[in-house]
């Protein structure tokens, strides 16, 4: 019977990681059905996606620029699912930690060793209130978080564009002024080596992030009862946790992680902040990587670098093969569904695990 039970989990681990090997295979053959229809070669087109993520140290540099937003965005959704939410709102997030961080970055006037950190720390915090607020409506007043923060969203477009516009808009364009160099947070040497690529201290703790992400919730007391609560508010109730704080926690846990991407786009990448006419992207970027990694640290570190490298490599594809950028879209959409779809998943690799645990019975 143990024996059984053991073919079962190693049948089941095996299944949990192919769903999204075997998804990423499938909308990659989705993309180069899509460009055979449109009479581009799809061979080529990846090859020139390949040539501009490995051609030059700049394209590296700039490559690994790419996906550390969505490294932050990723365990942001990542966070939230874990705990039983689904911050949507990540979009709003970013954008309210990216303003924190220009207004310390451009008012203040201090030594780089505590503006930069300064600026850190106060864009985080407004991405960490703003979710909040999505968590407190939701435990106070119970509405649902989905269409909060969506709605959030776009007070937060709007209100960033505001404060923008009225307190620091450069004169006769639609941005800030420069945010001063002792609040930067790039990392001279390594741009350096890298042929100028826009490299910044957010990649590192981005990926120190992640070890947080698994720290909190698998390693400390909180991370039990915010995995309690998104499993069963009532048990977890009964079991006396205070259900409404953790839900507020939890969100503005998940709003640090987002805001720290926004931070670290107008600090690293930038040095000012744009008026925008609509939200970025990152955040519903952030749920597909979540989605396709399965929620967890590593897996949220691999699906960055994938969704990352294809945004990057777009440009490769248009220019090696003329293949639009709205075709690399396709495939990262094309996973997307496979991955939400593991019943199609599934139905291609059954029989594959079907032969493999027959003949272990059959060893049995």
């Amino acid at each position: 019977m143990d024996k059984v039970k053991g073919i079962a989990d190693k049948t089941f681990n095996k299944t949990s990681f192919l769903v999204p090997l075997v998804a990423i295979i499938l909308g990659l053959l989705c993309g180069a059905i899509a460009m055979l229809a449109g009479g581009f070669d799809p061979i080529l087109a990846y090859q020139s996606l390949l040539k501009k993520l490995f051609g030059s140290p700049y394209d590296m540099g700039e490559a690994i620029r790419a996906i550390t937003p969505l490294l932050f965005t990723g365990t942001a959704v990542a966070f939230a699912f874990r705990t039983g939410l689904f911050n949507i709102g990540v979009e709003g997030q970013f954008m309210m930690g990216m303003t924190g961080a220009t207004v310390i970055g451009i008012t203040l006037d201090l030594p780089w060793y505590l503006h930069a950190p300064l600026a850190i720390i106060v864009g985080a915090l407004c991405g960490g209130l703003w979710a909040a607020l999505t968590g407190y409506l939701k435990a106070v007043r119970g509405v649902n978080e989905v269409i909060s923060s969506i709605m959030l969203n776009w007070v937060a477009l709007y209100l960033s564009n505001y404060i923008i516009r009225a307190f620091f808009v450069a004169k006769g364009q639609q941005k800030s002024d420069p945010i001063q160099e002792s609040a930067l947070v790039s990392i001279g040497w390594l741009s350096d080596a890298m042929d100028h690529a826009r490299m910044h201290w957010g990649t590192v703790i981005a990926l120190l992030g992640i070890g947080v992400f698994y720290i909190i919730l698998w390693r400390t007391k909180q991370g039990y009862e915010l995995r309690a609560v998104g499993q069963s508010p009532d048990a977890a109730l009964y079991a006396g946790i205070n259900v409404n704080r953790t839900i507020v926690k939890s969100m503005f846990i998940s709003g640090l992680f987002a805001g720290l991407a926004g931070v670290f786009e107008t600090l690293g990448v930038f040095g000012y902040q744009t008026m925008l006419a609509a939200p970025w992207g990152y955040g519903f970027d952030g749920i597909a990587v979540a989605l396709l990694g399965g929620n967890t640290p590593i897996g949220v570190l691999l699906g960055a670098i994938l969704f990352g490298g294809l945004s990057y490599g777009s440009a490769g594809m248009s220019f090696g093969a003329g293949v639009p950028p709205e075709l690399v879209r396709i495939v990262i959409g094309s996973i997307i569904f496979f991955i939400a779809s593991h019943g199609i998943v599934k139905f291609f690799i059954k029989p594959f695990l079907g032969r493999r645990a027959d003949k272990r019975k059959e060893a049995i």
